[in-house]
């Protein structure tokens, strides 16, 4: 049942980053790929700042990645060109995603449509990514038992 105070209101949920600025991530993984294309979709896409790394996306310690996360604040949003070159695994990504998202910063990738945190779609595409995390991490805990 409808409470008649609310009516006229809108509900609107609150997502994070969006109100501040566009900071770009950029990664290769060897020195003799090009990172030219994704710093120039960055720059259309609005981004003030890019970081950017020459290392493969299985290690933990990647310099650029590390300065960029500490550079965001509150309302920002962190531009990747594709998904992959943010995370090294589904889990890590999720986890990288979460802690922006509590600090009020957003996440979008350019090319993986959808992938926009601040969107309402995008924010439920990554709690489907986070579910799909556990699952597979239980997964592999239950392996580990057998």
């Amino acid at each position: 049942m409808r409470d008649p105070a609310d009516e006229g209101r809108t509900h609107e949920m609150t997502l994070p980053g969006g109100s501040g600025a566009r900071i770009g991530y950029a990664r290769v993984s060897t020195p003799e790929q090009d990172m030219s294309l994704q710093i120039d979709a960055l720059e259309r896409a609005g981004c003030s700042r890019i970081f950017q790394d020459v290392a493969s996306g299985a290690k933990a310690e990647r310099k650029g990645l590390d300065e960029a996360l500490a550079y965001l604040r509150p309302g920002d949003t962190l531009v990747v060109w594709k998904i992959d070159r943010l995370g090294r695994s589904l889990a890590h990504l999720v986890g990288v995603v979460e802690d922006l998202r509590s600090r009020g910063i957003g996440f979008r990738s350019l090319t993986d449509p959808g992938m926009d945190t601040t969107t309402a779609s995008g924010a439920l595409i990554f709690h489907i990514f986070g579910a799909l995390a556990a699952f597979e991490r239980e997964l592999i805990r239950e392996r580990t038992k057998a």
